[in-house]
């Protein structure tokens, strides 16, 4: 399905994959979170292992001193798993099978008004939603239309780590996607336990900012289902909610921030304008570097064109993109005990400049001079490794 017919909600026809940047075969079929890898992690030989277990155990007990590596001391898997300990109290708050915003979606509300909400048009409630997702602290928020086929066919149960059907709603209209800024500068010391904290910061304010924004719609009088890493994916949704672009490495590269984001979403029916993808020569950048692939230490990381190549259960089958390893990525997170985001760090859209500076640079990266910009960001070092030990404000 392209969708392009025009829907009740918005003033024209809704974006089409063409116009997202979407190649998807007529044979598509929805992706089981089953195969999700770190799913795969906890039932599938081929991935479990003991690394694996230390790994997890790793964000509820920090470990004193994993190795005598500067970036994995007691007060960098401290910090990390402190960052993750929002997120995580609601992960499992309920019974294990749950495990809220990674399998199952958040269930934390009072219930909403019964009396629906009519004051505005689709477009006005649009620039209200987006309002009050910044003010509980979205650093974007974009709108799309719902789209079953990004919806996962099976949600996983932990408790029997089989498939268990999927209880969304089908007849939602709309997906609110929300992304919150990962801190640049733990990002450069990346790898260490330490940079992890980035990532546990930005789930954390997933969780609360999802929450708020959906008791929002609830108390409109309308349904909303916030999620975050379960129920559906999500960068197909941003990219179709005009937040950015698909890069190399897999991940979403918005404008400003570049991949150092998370992303949360809320499906609802609530009646909203969806917005349109936005274009700005990514797909072009990506071609011509390669820093994520090269930099990868698992060589997870497609280096060639996008194709409908796959490398395992893990990876979405009938689209032409870059595909990531999952199981090459995961493996080297399981050994490093905790996440990796090099591609993150090494990739030229992820810089820290004023934001005006960085939409000039986003711009000329996305034309003719692209190969200039990514020789000048090499050229000062663009992505070089901090030590995480100067990362403490008492660094010796």
């Amino acid at each position: 399905m392209s969708v392009s017919s025009k829907c009740q909600t918005c003033p024209g026809p809704c974006a089409t994959d063409e116009e997202a940047g979407f190649s998807v075969a007529p044979d598509y079929t929805r992706f089981s979170q089953k195969r999700d890898i770190f799913c795969r992690s906890q039932w599938d030989p081929a991935v479990h292992s003991a690394a694996s277990d230390r790994f997890y155990e790793s964000y509820r007990r920090p470990l004193p001193q994993w190795r005598n590596v500067d970036g994995y001391s007691q007060r960098d898997f401290a910090v990390r798993n402190a960052g993750w300990h929002v997120a995580d109290i609601f992960a499992e708050r309920l019974e294990p099978e749950r495990r809220e915003g990674f399998l199952d979606f958040l269930s934390a509300h009072r219930e909403g008004s019964q009396t629906k909400f009519e004051g505005s048009d689709a477009s006005a409630t649009a620039r209200e939603i987006k309002k009050v997702a910044r003010l509980f602290g979205a650093d974007l928020v974009g709108i799309a239309r719902y789209d079953e086929r990004w919806v996962y066919s099976h949600k996983y149960s932990a408790v029997d780590s089989d498939e268990t059907p999927m209880d969304l709603e089908e007849d939602y209209s709309s997906v609110i996607v929300v992304c919150h800024e990962m801190d640049h500068d733990l990002l450069t010391t990346v790898p260490s336990a330490l940079s992890g904290a980035a990532t546990g910061v930005g789930y954390s304010k997933d969780v609360v900012t999802l929450l708020a924004l959906a008791q929002y719609i609830r108390n409109l009088g309308y349904r909303a289902t916030a999620s975050m890493n379960d129920t559906a994916s999500s960068i197909p949704y941003a990219i179709k909610a005009g937040l950015g672009e698909y890069g190399r490495h897999g991940l979403l590269i918005a404008p400003g921030l570049g991949p150092r984001l998370r992303i949360g979403k809320i499906f609802t029916d609530l009646p909203l304008a969806h917005d349109r993808p936005i274009r700005f020569g990514v797909k072009d950048f990506c071609a011509v570097c390669r820093r994520c692939s090269d930099a990868c230490p698992p060589g997870a990381i497609a280096k060639g064109s996008p194709s409908d190549s796959v490398h395992n259960i893990s990876n979405a089958e009938g689209l032409v993109k870059w595909t990531t390893d999952a199981e090459k990525c995961f493996d080297f997170w399981a050994k490093q005990v905790t996440d990796c985001s090099i591609c993150i760090r090494v990739c030229p859209y992820n810089r820290d400049y004023p934001r005006w500076l960085n939409r000039i640079r986003f711009r000329l990266m996305g034309s003719v001079l692209r190969h200039v910009m990514l020789w000048l960001d090499n050229a000062f070092g663009g992505g070089k490794r901090r030590p995480p030990r100067r990362w403490w404000p008492n660094a010796t």
